[in-house]
């Protein structure tokens, strides 16, 4: 019975299947490298914008 609930469901990624991030890919280094600190330099810029013009 328990072997039933410990079933990964068909269609879903199994933890074995995982490969690290290829930087040689341009596409992985954008999405996964360079728009992260895009997107906390903008919020930080932001912040400190919205606090100078209180």
């Amino acid at each position: 019975m328990s072997f039933l609930l410990l079933q990964t469901p068909t269609g879903t990624p199994k933890p074995g299947s995982n490969t690290p991030i290829d930087v040689s890919n341009p596409f992985d280094v954008i999405v996964y490298i360079v728009m992260p600190i895009v997107i906390i330099a903008v919020f930080f810029i932001l912040k400190k914008k919205k606090k100078d013009d209180l």
